[in-house]
């Protein structure tokens, strides 16, 4: 639990000064929540500042509250942010592929008309190489100038800063929008999502991967799960959460796929091992890539993933 309220927090050396808002529900807009769970910044180390959760009283869905405002979020994005780092690597054959096809998320879209893609939060640009591979017209969407300007002088793709809506964006201009760990980063995502499907011709689709709060690692891990991801996360979904937005935002929606990711479990098991002196035994085992990938495996036959995807169609 917290020491201080997150709101009041003193101004350590090295800590962000940060204005903070009390943010409404994502989903329905109510001001009434309950806490559901504090946490701290675990990028920031030790001195970083802890963020509280709580659970609309009407529809439930999980949000940050209070939060930092869009202003003050800037600087809890360094420029050793995990996914301004990664790099695209080409995939290879495997005989046993198969084998690890449900916890590939950022998977081809299946075409429709013209083949123009949208990456909104595209990172370091590694999902536009792919799918420009594939013959789509790319382009990238993502709040970092650093990163959008790498896209564009390094590898030669089409990339804009910002977020949406966007001025250099027309109507029905794309024919897929995908948003790979990026919708739960955003203040307002029903404004977002209703943008999205502006943009999208008919028939468009709209895929969506996000943390799942509703899940075994975060049952098990609490303040220790790395699906967390505070305060960078700002709205945190779940398999019903998910698709009612993008139901509110205008789309028919597909089932809710899950998906491993047996790296989460094993960052969430060392974090956990790391900070309380008495984890149980099956806690630390956790921290084991083959025991990591056979929970994973029953996390997600039992639909309790700690990632989902979710298909919105325009």
């Amino acid at each position: 639990m917290l020491v201080v309220p997150p709101a009041k927090q003193p101004i350590a050396p090295g800590r962000p000064v940060v204005a903070w808002e009390d943010a409404p529900c994502p989903l329905c807009a109510n001001r009434h929540g309950t806490p559901f769970l504090e946490a701290p910044d675990h990028r920031a180390g030790p001195q970083g500042l802890w963020f509280a959760i709580v659970q609309c009283d009407r529809c439930g869905t999980c949000f940050t509250n209070p939060r930092p405002d869009p202003a003050s979020m800037g600087q809890f994005y360094q420029s050793d942010y995990s996914p301004y780092l990664k790099q695209h690597r080409p995939r290879r054959w495997n005989p046993l592929r198969f084998l690890k096809r449900p916890r590939v998320e950022k998977r081809p879209v299946s075409w429709h008309g013209m083949g123009r893609l949208l990456d909104f939060g595209c990172g370091s640009g590694a999902y536009l190489i792919e799918m420009k591979r594939l013959g789509w017209q790319v382009t990238g969407l993502d709040t970092s100038t650093r990163m959008v300007d790498r896209i564009r002088d390094e590898l030669g793709l089409n990339a804009l800063v910002g977020s949406l809506p966007h001025l250099d964006l027309e109507p029905e201009s794309f024919d897929a929008i995908t948003m790979w760990h990026a919708l739960e980063h955003v203040h307002d995502p029903l404004a977002v999502l209703r943008e999205a499907r502006d943009l999208l011709a008919p028939g468009g689709k709209i895929v969506i991967s996000v943390p799942n709060i509703d899940s075994l690692p975060l049952r098990w891990f609490g303040q220790h799960w790395f699906g967390l991801e505070l305060p960078r996360h700002l709205t945190h979904f779940t398999p019903t959460s998910l698709p009612a937005l993008l139901q509110r935002a205008g789309f028919a929606t597909e089932p809710i796929q899950h998906v491993r990711h047996a790296d989460w479990l094993r960052t969430s098991a060392k974090r956990a091992c790391a900070m309380e002196a008495s984890a149980p035994r099956w806690m630390k085992l956790l921290r084991w890539r083959t025991v990591a990938n056979v929970v994973t495996w029953y996390a997600f036959y039992t639909q309790q993933s700690d990632c989902i995807l979710g298909v919105g169609v325009k």
